[in-house]
């Protein structure tokens, strides 16, 4: 299901729309990163966790259905001096490749049950051997929450869906509770959500 011409609308405003720092539970997995690693960045917008891989040196595909996003992470990635693979697509949609990816981030990205089920089916089978699955979603506690999130309660993360959707990979951590958000225009302030670190074994 895409929404892409609404994002590009809203990825079309000066400045980042989501702040230009990575997601702070992204950042905190950069010991377990290696130069070299292949990284897909879902959802990834105007680029601010893809880049900061790529700064880590990791060869980063972000994938994102808005192309205007995308034309915005590729110019933030040359500023940075760093290379950034982009492709506009949907996720329900796209080839994905099979075994390719050492980390798989999934941040933000809030899809309808059924597309959520595919997508991290297909987000599974992406993985490399050994390769990390790293999540941060709302969860039902942020309804009625500014500091950011989609209004439809179908859309939110539960820590249960979460562990049952993975449930192929060796589970790491799955926590939930309120964090400061401080990315951007859109997420400020207090919210309710869930994290979690997967990894896929043999």
């Amino acid at each position: 299901m895409s929404d892409a011409p609404a994002w590009d609308a809203r990825y079309d405003a000066e400045g980042f729309t989501f702040g230009e720092q990575p997601n702070r539970y992204l950042e905190s997995m950069l010991s377990r990163l290696r130069p070299g690693q292949r990284a897909l960045a879902l959802g990834d917008g105007e680029g601010r966790n893809g880049v900061w891989l790529a700064r880590q040196g990791l060869d980063v595909t972000s994938l994102d259905w808005s192309a205007r996003g995308l034309a915005k992470a590729r110019a933030f990635a040359s500023r940075h001096g760093v290379a950034l693979e982009t492709v506009a697509a949907d996720l329900t949609r796209w080839d994905w490749p099979q075994g390719r990816f050492d980390l798989v981030a999934w941040i933000f990205v809030h899809l309808p049950p059924d597309d959520r089920v595919l997508v991290a089916q297909r987000a599974v089978a992406a993985l490399a051997p050994g390769g990390l699955l790293v999540l941060e979603g709302f969860s039902p506690a942020q309804e009625g929450r500014r500091s950011g999130g989609p209004r439809d309660p179908a859309l939110l993360w539960t820590a249960d869906e979460a562990r049952h959707l993975f449930a192929g990979l060796r589970l790491l951590e799955c926590l939930g509770g309120t964090v400061l958000l401080d990315e951007g225009p859109r997420h400020q302030g207090e919210a309710e959500i869930i994290r979690g670190l997967w990894q896929r074994v043999g």
